[in-house]
């Protein structure tokens, strides 16, 4: 089981959440933290990790989650919830890259992701899940690149190419029916026009006939 799993099944599922993103970071600036507040047990693995309530109204909430050097077990720290999110800082719009900021209401963090992939992955699912679970004030999303704040951009632009190709089709087969319809139509005017002439063929004859 990978670590994300585990922090998964440990910290969230015993709370009825399900984890819907993390990422593993470091500070990009050292805060100095006295030797009690991480209880004593030396360096850790920090992660950041989105997840979301299973009963309704589902609530959303970031929690900072650590495991300390030795140990197998994960501990959850610091919790927000997402309303309390103000802004997210993709760093440079323009190249990928692994620092991010988050600034909260009363927090603020310098993260480095383990890999710019991995940040973009969970900035996709941040910026999905403020779209959908917020509903007034959501986060500011700044310096982020455009496949980020895109996630969803491909589905609907593939969505926009199946409108268009159904009305183009709608189209062309109404043209074509309509085509069909004139058709018929005249077929059918010279259908009548055909029996018309036979008939006057018809009495023509019986009269030079007689």
């Amino acid at each position: 089981m990978n670590a994300k799993s585990a922090i998964s099944k440990e910290i969230f599922a015993p709370h009825d959440e399900r984890m819907l993103g993390a990422v593993q970071v470091k500070r990009r600036t050292k805060k100095k933290i006295p030797f009690l507040a991480t209880g004593g047990q030396g360096e850790y693995l920090t992660y950041i990790c989105l997840s979301v309530t299973n009963k309704k109204p589902p609530q959303a909430s970031i929690t900072k989650v650590k495991q300390f050097e030795g140990s197998t077990s994960f501990v959850r720290r610091t919790q927000w919830m997402l309303e309390q999110l103000r802004q997210v800082n993709g760093i440079d719009p323009n190249r990928d890259s692994p620092e991010f900021d988050l600034l909260f209401e009363n927090a603020f963090d310098q993260w480095v992701a383990n890999t710019a992939s991995e940040k973009c992955t969970f900035f996709q699912v941040l910026h999905h899940t403020c779209q959908r679970y917020l509903t007034d004030r959501k986060p500011e999303f700044i310096n982020c690149q455009s496949k980020i704040m895109g996630g969803n951009s491909i589905l609907h632009s593939a969505a926009d190419s199946v409108t268009s190709a159904v009305q183009k089709a709608s189209q062309a087969l109404n043209e074509r029916g309509e085509r069909l319809g004139r058709a018929e139509e005249k077929t059918e005017e010279l259908k009548n026009s055909a029996q018309q002439f036979a008939e006057t063929a018809h009495k023509l004859a019986m009269k030079h006939k007689c």
